[in-house]
């Protein structure tokens, strides 16, 4: 395995995330618990909080236009924007009929594009008892002008988590939705060795008319991370996830789904030894270069290494892993576009939340950093989009809604 550690930093570097890791624990030791142990991670300083709602999410359609969707209310809104959102267009409600949406942490509305320019907006409806919902989804069809009433995504409707859903469009426009899911852990009540929840999805073969599953991909995983979604050349998806590795150990593994349901091997992927019985609503992100090799960034604190991380995953192990950002660096996405890497992420400098970049010019190996934007107000988690080989941080922000930072 080659596995490279973070460079050392001086005393005070160790003694900030000696202090981070202490704060991450004690938030989570006083929230709400779920059983066997889960707990919902939110933070709390100033510009440094839970986004309270803030979550959105944005990609661009087939002939380029920018789509951003996020929650108001009990409505998801979708909006678009031709120039790259320096400006947007009339919100369109997505549900038509007011319900409840999740938009915290690494719950959020979500949305993907198709090949025929459909638009898929999913998002999770939270249920009347804790930790508790619902998968659903709408689509357009008219390029954003009206979209579907929303459908429930998988089969099974017992009033349990099914929550922290991703949603990726194969090459054949097949649609893919992922989540968490803890049916599995409701009928193993009794039985202490089952660690965490699973990870199910449905496939669409009609443009997200009707979704068959419900497909297991692996039990045991974290219960409240966000899942990366990459599609692949055969028509499967990659998916990446925080996993708990026995006893306690929540690494990252990845698989593959297949539309038939078939499913690849679970493997591990990364080897931080992080032993917490707690969930940190910190999931990965994932992408693949033009030969196909895997770019990851994810967050860890564990005994080996502690913060936001980025490495090349391989069958053998990470290659070129090291750090991110400062010692409150969150929330990292990432995107590559032949041998360009880019990644951002958001940290806290005693006053304001800063969005940091950098990029890499040679798959991986060299970097340079760049400071994008700052606010003093709450912050939801960037992302990063591509597009015609140009990057662009999407950053919802309390003061600066909607924002699109293109990437030096």
């Amino acid at each position: 395995m080659n596995s490279y550690s973070r460079p050392c930093r001086p005393s005070t570097r160790r003694y900030w995330l000696q202090l981070l890791a202490c704060f991450w624990l004690f938030t989570a030791a006083v929230c709400a618990q779920e059983p066997h142990g889960h707990h919902d991670a939110a933070k709390g300083a100033k510009g440094h909080m839970a986004d309270g709602g803030l979550g959105a999410t944005a990609a661009f359609d087939q002939r380029g236009g920018l789509w951003a969707v996020n929650r108001e209310g009990e409505h998801v809104l979708a909006r678009s924007s031709d120039d790259l959102g320096r400006s947007w267009g009339k919100p369109v409600r997505v549900n038509a009929v007011p319900e409840p949406v999740g938009a915290d942490g690494d719950a959020r509305p979500r949305i993907a594009a198709g090949a025929g320019g459909e638009l898929y907006v999913t998002w999770t409806k939270p249920l009347s008892k804790p930790y508790t919902g619902d998968i659903r989804l709408s689509r357009s069809l008219d390029g954003g002008k009206t979209f579907s009433a929303p459908i429930t995504v998988h089969t099974d409707r017992q009033e349990i988590t099914h929550r922290f859903d991703s949603i990726a469009v194969n090459l054949n426009g097949q649609v893919f939705v992922a989540w968490i899911d803890k049916r599995d852990q409701v009928a193993a009540a009794k039985d202490a060795r089952y660690r965490g929840a699973a990870v199910y999805y449905a496939v669409s073969d009609d443009r997200g008319a009707s979704f068959r599953g419900d497909y297991k991909l692996a039990d045991y995983s974290c219960e409240c991370c966000r899942i990366a979604l990459v599609p692949q050349g055969d028509g499967s998806v990659l998916a990446m996830w925080r996993h708990v590795f026995a006893p306690n150990v929540r690494d990252h593994a990845i698989s593959r789904m297949y539309p038939d349901g078939r499913i690849g091997k679970v493997q591990r992927v990364t080897f931080d030894d992080w032993r917490v019985d707690v969930c940190p609503h910190h999931g990965p992100s994932l992408a693949a270069d033009a030969s196909g090799r895997l770019h990851a960034v994810w967050f860890t604190q564990g005994a080996k290494r502690s913060g936001i991380f980025y490495g090349r995953l391989g069958e053998t192990g990470v290659e070129g892993q090291r750090g991110v950002g400062g010692a409150t660096a969150e929330h990292a996405d990432i995107a590559v576009s032949a041998r360009r890497v880019a990644v951002i992420w958001k940290e806290f400098d005693g006053e304001r939340s800063r969005l940091r970049a950098m990029i890499s010019e040679d798959g991986g190996s060299a970097w340079r950093e760049h400071d994008l934007a700052s606010t003093a107000g709450a912050s939801d988690q960037p992302r990063l989009l591509e597009r015609q080989s140009r990057f662009y941080a999407f950053w919802n922000t309390r003061n600066e809604p909607l924002s699109v930072v293109p990437l030096p």
